[in-house]
């Protein structure tokens, strides 16, 4: 989860409209609105009442840059109401939240502490869960996220648990993904350097949005210190 889509304010400025947002929907009130996704394969999911699947196939159509906001907006209103205490529906729930606060930004802003609620719980229950994965969800949220709209991590915690990973899973190319990813974030391009390699030399492995978002982040860190500088975008 990169939540690109709130990223361009900058820390600051993004606290505070954030908080903003929150707040008017704390007087306002935000009303539900029942939603039909626009991919009929994720109501069969859904109804399937298994939380990491609808997450698993949500994550299926946004790979390929296929997912509407209604579909994320429907898994949302599915996994919410998944209440049992295992890794994975845990799991599920944050990055299905964490998805729909990436394409809504500021309406959803008032979801960011139940992302960090869900993935500790996970990450507390089983932390090799599919390599790391809650671990993987939190690192990059603390990083990104304005620590205000957080109640226990930041940046500092976010990119330790990164890089702990990584440490602990080197033959995992998304971890030096997202490792990268919160390097050059944070305004520290050099240590993404040999991150970013190991991903161009296992670019194969990772998902067709992953890859774009490797070719991004090798032009924002500019020279890469490898042969290998060119992305696969599919």
């Amino acid at each position: 989860m990169t939540l690109a889509a709130v990223r361009p304010l900058g820390r600051a400025g993004l606290s505070r409209t954030l908080l903003t947002a929150v707040a008017f929907c704390s007087l306002l009130g935000c009303p539900h609105r029942p939603t039909t996704p626009t991919h009929a394969e994720l109501a069969t999911v859904g109804g399937q009442q298994d939380a990491l699947a609808l997450c698993d196939a949500l994550e299926a159509l946004i790979a390929e840059r296929h997912d509407t906001l209604a579909d994320r907006e429907y898994a949302y209103e599915v996994v919410r109401r998944h209440d049992e205490d295992t890794a994975a529906t845990q799991f599920a729930r944050a990055a299905v939240t964490g998805r729909l606060v990436q394409r809504k930004g500021l309406l959803a802003a008032n979801l960011v502490a139940e992302i960090e609620r869900a993935a500790r719980r996970s990450r507390e229950l089983d932390p090799t869960f599919r390599d790391g994965a809650a671990t993987r969800l939190l690192g990059t949220l603390y990083v990104i996220a304005p620590a205000a709209l957080l109640e226990h991590g930041d940046s500092e915690q976010g990119l330790a648990l990164l890089e702990e990973l990584t440490a602990a899973r080197p033959d995992v190319p998304e971890n030096h993904l997202r490792l990268a990813e919160a390097y050059i974030a944070l305004g520290d391009a050099s240590p993404a350097g040999p991150h970013l390699c190991f991903c161009l030399a296992h670019q194969t492995a990772l998902r067709a949005d992953d890859r774009i978002l490797l070719g991004q982040l090798v032009a924002q860190a500019g020279r890469v210190p490898c042969a290998v500088a060119t992305v696969c975008m599919r």
